[in-house]
């Protein structure tokens, strides 16, 4: 278990997570504040409360994990899931761009997020991170 939470890394690959971490992470709250703020019927009546609510804590949740670098593969595996049902339900029937062109939708935020989430879940979080201290060992870097 422990080897899933955190895996060791170099001091300068730590130093990259943990930047990828925070600004996805403050990114990715922005994004699910709105929602978090009323979990059960931002999508209106298309989808069950109690799946909005999964959506609406994947985001602001997993955004407030990966910024802490707390339990970071289990955030980005809920993160990662989130963003294939967005790009499956709203982006790809809408035929969003991949790119944003002006101020229309396009499918670019789902797949970065999508990207970060797999790479996060891939790599974890770094050597700076709650993971880190709660299931690496205590060696110095």
């Amino acid at each position: 278990m422990r080897n899933l939470l955190y895996s060791p890394t170099t001091l300068r690959t730590s130093a990259g997570l943990l930047v990828l971490r925070l600004i996805a992470g403050a990114a990715l709250m922005q994004h699910g504040w709105p929602k978090i703020q009323n979990p059960m019927h931002w999508m209106g009546d298309a989808v069950p409360g109690a799946l909005q609510a999964c959506a609406a804590l994947a985001e602001f949740g997993g955004g407030l994990a990966w910024i802490l670098g707390l339990l970071t593969p289990l955030a980005a595996l809920a993160v990662l899931v989130n963003m294939i049902v967005a790009l499956n339900m709203v982006h790809i029937p809408h035929h969003d761009p991949m790119v944003a062109q002006g101020l229309k939708p396009s499918m670019e935020p789902a797949l970065l997020y999508l990207s970060i989430a797999f790479v996060l879940l891939l790599a974890g979080p770094g050597s700076v991170s709650v993971d880190r201290f709660l299931f690496g060992r205590r060696e110095r870097y």
